[in-house]
């Protein structure tokens, strides 16, 4: 779609004919923790579960996020009962508090990696000097993690999300384009604060974001895309991830001191800040430290700071976050006074908004790739992508900068529209749906059709032609159901006494639902062309017992100025394919084919009419019927190959009989 602004770029990066590569949301998050073991004493087990079942505080918890796939907790109290466990099930990690009697969790931990030693240990514990003393004695090679517990259960669905994102953090981010946050924190006490309070912040945004995905499918599906969280407890730990993954980071937040080349290093923090700053001036960093002394050394090197003895440092944590790695709404800003200017909250206000942002904070925004995080952070990779590889170096002037984001947006916003039915209507959605009912057989046709055009990439293989299907809005059976319902309709309609006009009359003077009204307007204030009012009922379009012709089919201009007298034809037209169900030769029809109208459910398909206006006229461009097989072939041809008849127009001059091209 052309930019509505006169700067046109080097045509080199167009995205018109791009194909924007799809997000495979199913296959990312594939490893999952299912099971869970916690090695625990019956007071421990007491005090985690308090005034419930441990599975059910899991449950309650992951339902206030919109999460799924709780896993299920078992509960050993010994170090026997934990093995005869272990042999009994399969189990994907294993939790266990500090002291379970006899044997404590150190020996418990070397035991089980000797015999199961891909499954993760966590040891949960109550913080403490003398724990904290006890741990740096302790051999904790066979320790995954150790936890600061302090009641929360939010803190063991932190510690499931952490090990789940190590688990797919190579897959998920090098194959599918996932980011990551790098969390480099070698303090139990902080870290067992800080993760439950950044997925807790991950959790929020993605349940925000889910209104991006055109249907529910790809809203529950998006939230695999959220960010993940890698944990380092050691410079070179943050190194090997850093060099891993540094194309897919949102941002890092470091701690000042923690071992570096196997010594506690006071300023690992500011080597690896330096580190980073060589190679990439962009990528938040925030350095969160009690070190007093290092704000000039990293404000140098364009690092925030926050004071971990801050009595709000988990709010301050929130509030970086949030504004930093593209959470929340883009905040359009000038430069020069860092005030708000505007704000977009999803990609196509973001689209409108570009249209008028001044030429100075465009400029800032995208010399700091404030768009492509954003992007990213929402997991629309393919245009983030597009977005990341480009610089102001690449365009004459802002202008143009601006015409190729609103055009990338917008080609975007089609594509990812094409072979998907959405939920609600869209400007920019070729097939959309009103209900929550099934399609009919018309229109699951042209919704396959859709499909197929989107898999097989023909859209563009013809020059000078796009292949789509007409722009299409479904309402769908349950909609009928609810206006036969809620108009009192059904008995009347389905009786012998009324005539065809009676009904048609009845059902026109009847009301649609006021959430169908309120799509409609959508639908009209966007479609400037005529429309065609189309029945997809369930019997129309079967295999071995078609059903066309038998109900009606109205077109009508919408050229009318006023928008409401629009919607009223509209309406009358929808109302007028309903009422074609009840018509005499409908349910002669449907009684003859052994068929009960009880059975008959109508959809109602919306089609904008495809063709051009020459000057008050408009002209349809052609129609056809492809056939799949030829009864009447003509040497060469043979009866697989087909045949196709096309005429200008609606039809007619096929369905009539009339001279039309053939091949």
């Amino acid at each position: 779609m052309n930019s509505r602004l006169k700067y046109k770029y080097n045509q080199e990066y167009s995205t018109d004919k791009h194909y924007f590569s799809e997000i495979s949301f199913d296959k990312l998050m594939q490893r999952r923790i299912n099971n869970v073991l916690l090695v625990c004493s019956t007071y421990d087990a007491f005090m985690l579960e308090e005034d419930g079942r441990i599975n059910e505080k899991i449950f309650n918890e992951y339902a206030s996020l919109n999460l799924r796939y709780p896993p299920q907790f078992s509960r050993a109290n010994s170090f026997d009962r934990a093995f005869e466990l272990l042999q009994e099930n399969h189990y994907d990690l294993v939790i266990t508090m500090l002291n379970i009697g006899k044997v404590d969790a150190f020996e418990l931990a070397n035991k089980i990696k000797k015999e199961y030693k891909d499954i993760p240990i966590v040891v949960l514990t109550h913080f403490s000097r003398e724990v904290s003393l006890k741990l740096e004695r302790e051999d904790l090679s066979s320790i995954d993690y150790v936890f600061s517990w302090l009641g929360n259960t939010s803190l063991l669905l932190a510690i499931i999300k952490l090990i789940e994102d190590k688990m797919n953090a190579k897959h998920d981010i090098e194959e599918i384009g996932a980011q990551a946050i790098l969390l480099i924190e070698d303090s139990i006490r902080y870290y067992s604060s800080y993760l439950p309070n950044i997925y807790k912040l991950i959790f929020e945004q993605r349940n925000e974001l889910m209104t991006e995905g055109l249907n529910e499918n790809l809203k529950t599906m998006s939230m695999r895309a959220r960010p993940k969280i890698l944990l380092a407890k050691t410079y070179e730990e943050a190194i090997y991830f850093y060099e891993k993954f540094k194309n897919n980071l949102l941002g890092v937040i470091t701690d000042m001191s923690y071992s570096k080349n196997g010594i506690k290093d006071k300023f690992a923090g500011l080597s690896l800040c330096e580190k980073i700053r060589s190679e990439n001036s962009h990528l938040p960093i925030l350095v969160q430290s009690t070190e007093i002394g290092i704000a000039e050394q990293i404000d140098k090197l364009g690092v925030r700071h926050i004071d971990k003895y801050s009595q709000t440092l988990l709010a301050d944590l929130r509030n970086y976050i949030k504004i930093n790695y593209g959470f929340g709404d883009f905040i359009f800003i000038n430069p020069e006074t860092h005030c708000e200017i505007s704000r977009a909250n999803n990609l196509q206000s973001l689209q409108e908004k570009l249209i008028d942002i001044p030429v100075n904070s465009l400029e800032y925004h995208v010399s700091n790739n404030h768009f492509s995080r954003w992007l990213k952070a929402r997991a629309l990779f393919p245009i983030a992508n597009l977005f990341a590889q480009k610089s102001n170096a690449d365009f004459r002037n802002v202008e143009e900068i601006r015409s190729y984001l609103i055009d990338t947006i917008s080609n975007y916003r089609i594509s990812k529209s094409r072979g998907v039915i959405a939920s609600y209507f869209d400007e920019y959605a070729i097939f959309s749906r009103i209900g929550d009912g099934m399609l009919g057989g018309k229109a699951r046709g042209l919704a396959f059709v859709d499909f197929l055009i989107k898999k097989h990439k023909i859209i563009h293989k013809f020059d000078d032609v796009i292949v789509t299907i007409p722009r299409t809005v479904v309402l769908t059976t349950d909609i009928y159901d609810e206006f036969l319902e809620g108009n009192n309709l059904y008995e009347f309609a389905t009786s012998d006494e009324p005539s065809d006009d009676e009904i048609l009359m009845r059902f026109v003077e009847s009301k649609l639902p006021d959430r169908v009204i309120d799509q409609l307007k959508e639908f009209i204030k966007v479609v400037k062309r005529p429309i065609a009012i189309r029945s997809s009922s369930l019997l129309e379009d079967s295999l071995y017992q078609p059903f066309a012709g038998i109900y009606s089919t109205f077109m009508i201009s919408n050229i009318d100025e006023n928008s409401d007298d629009r919607l009223s034809q509209l309406e009358i037209a929808i109302k007028s394919v309903y009422a074609s169900v009840f018509h005499k030769d409908s349910k002669a029809y449907i009684q003859a084919t052994a068929n009960m109208i009880d059975e008959e459910k109508m959809a109602v398909v919306l089609q904008e009419v495809t063709g051009t206006t020459y000057g008050s006229k408009f002209y349809p461009t052609i129609s056809g019927v492809a056939r799949s097989v030829n009864f009447y072939p003509i040497e060469p041809e043979k009866a697989t190959d087909g045949v196709v008849n096309i005429a200008l127009g609606l039809g007619k001059t096929i369905v009539d009989g009339g001279v039309s091209l053939r091949f």
